[in-house]
C-alpha cells in the first residue's frame, strides 16, 4: 500500500457512483417506455402488489457503470517504468460478472418482453451457469495455476484452498472444478434470492464487495481492489434510484451478475472458504428457502411465515426499511469478521 496512491482506489468509487447517477435518468425512462415493468408474485406479501409495473432490468445501470470504470482503471496498471501489463484477473472478474449478467438479462427479457412468467427454465439457467464456470476453470489453469506435468496422459495441476485464519491450505487439484461450479452457481442464486425489497440487495452487495476491495488492497492486488470498489460505486449510484420507494429494480440482470462477480473475487483472492461468511446474508436467505421447502414437504408445516427470510420479517410487522437496514448491518458485521480473519489472523 505504501507505494500506491490511495486515489487509485478511491477515484474509481467516485467515478462509478457518478456514472450510475448519470445513467439512471437516461435508462429508467427508456425501460418505462419499453414497458419493462416488474411483475409481482401473487404469493408474495400483499404490500408488494403496488410495486407492479416498476421498471426492471436496472442491472444494466450497474453493469455499464462497472465496465466503464473498471476497464480504464484496471486494464493497464503502470509499473516498472510505466510498462503496461495486460491483466488476466480483470478478464476473469469481468467474464464471470458479465457472463452471469447475460443469463440474467435473458431471463428478464423472456419474463418481461415475451410475457413468460418463469423466464428461462431451471435447466437452461443451470447449463449457462455451468458453461461459464467451466470456461473460468480453464482460464485459471492457463494463467494462474502451477502445472506440474502429466500422469497417465492427464495434466496435473496444483489447486490450493486456503484455510481462513491459518497458514494451512487444502490441495484439491482437479476437485477444485466442482468447488468452483458450486461457488458460482450457489452465490449467484443466493444473491438472486436476496433481491426482494427496495435497496436490500444493492446495500448488502455493496458491503460484501467493499470487503473484497479491502482484501484486494491488503493483498496488493489492485485489480481486485479497483474492480470491487467500482462495483461498490455502481451499487451506491444505483441505490439512489433503488432505495425505498424504488424507481427501478435490478432484476436478474443485476442479481445474477453480482453473485457471479462475488464468487469470482473469492477465487482470485483465494478466500473461497470466507465467501459464505462475507456473503453471510445471502447464505441465510438461501438457507431459509431450502429449510422452508424441506419442512413443508416432509412435515407439511412452514418454519417461516414466508421465505426468503426478509419476507418473514415483513409479515411479522417490520417496515420494509427496518428489514433492509437490519440486513445491511448484519452484512456489515459478517464482512468485518471476514476481513479480520483474512487480514489480521494471517
Amino acid at each position: 500500500m505504501a507505494n500506491i496512491d490511495i486515489r487509485i482506489i478511491l477515484i474509481p468509487l467516485a467515478v462509478a457512483f457518478g456514472i450510475g447517477v448519470l445513467l439512471g435518468p437516461m435508462i429508467i425512462p427508456t425501460l418505462q417506455r419499453l414497458k419493462f415493468g416488474q411483475s409481482i408474485r401473487e404469493e408474495g406479501p400483499e404490500a408488494h402488489l403496488k410495486k407492479a409495473g416498476t421498471p426492471t432490468m436496472g442491472g444494466t445501470i450497474i453493469l455499464m457503470s462497472v465496465v466503464l470504470t473498471a476497464l480504464p482503471f484496471s486494464s493497464f496498471i503502470l509499473l516498472n517504468n510505466s510498462k503496461p501489463i495486460v491483466n488476466s484477473d480483470l478478464f476473469f472478474l469481468l467474464f464471470a460478472t458479465l457472463g452471469y449478467g447475460i443469463i440474467g438479462f435473458l431471463d428478464d427479457y423472456i419474463k418481461v418482453v415475451m410475457k413468460r412468467s418463469l423466464g428461462l427454465t431451471a435447466s437452461q439457467k443451470l447449463l449457462g451457469q455451468l458453461f461459464i464456470g467451466i470456461i473460468l476453470f480453464w482460464v485459471l489453469i492457463e494463467v494462474r495455476v502451477l502445472r506440474i506435468g502429466t500422469e497417465g496422459g492427464i495434466s496435473k495441476f496444483i489447486f490450493n484452498v486456503d484455510i481462513p485464519g491459518t497458514d494451512w491450505a487444502l490441495q484439491l487439484n482437479w476437485l477444485y472444478l466442482p468447488l468452483l461450479l458450486i461457488m458460482m452457481i450457489g452465490a449467484s442464486n443466493a444473491v438472486n434470492l436476496t433481491d426482494g425489497l427496495d435497496g436490500l440487495l444493492a446495500g448488502t452487495a455493496a458491503v460484501a464487495y467493499g470487503a473484497y476491495a479491502i482484501i484486494g488492497m491488503v493483498q496488493s492486488n489492485y485489480t481486485v481492489a479497483i474492480f470491487a470498489i467500482s462495483v461498490v460505486g455502481a451499487l451506491l449510484g444505483f441505490l439512489v434510484f433503488n432505495a425505498h420507494p424504488a424507481k427501478v429494480f435490478m432484476g436478474d440482470t443485476g442479481s445474477l451478475a453480482l453473485g457471479g462477480g462475488l464468487a469470482a473475487l473469492a477465487v482470485i483472492t483465494k478466500t473461497e472458504l470466507l465467501l459464505p461468511l462475507i456473503g453471510g446474508v445471502f447464505v441465510v436467505e438461501a438457507l431459509s428457502v431450502m429449510l422452508q421447502v424441506l419442512s413443508f414437504k416432509t412435515r407439511g408445516k412452514r418454519i417461516f411465515r414466508m421465505s426468503p427470510l426478509h419476507h418473514h420479517f415483513e409479515l411479522t410487522g417490520w417496515s420494509e426499511w427496518r428489514v433492509v437496514t437490519t440486513f445491511w448491518c448484519v452484512g456489515l458485521f459478517l464482512a468485518g469478521v471476514g476481513i479480520y480473519l483474512e487480514v489480521f489472523l494471517r
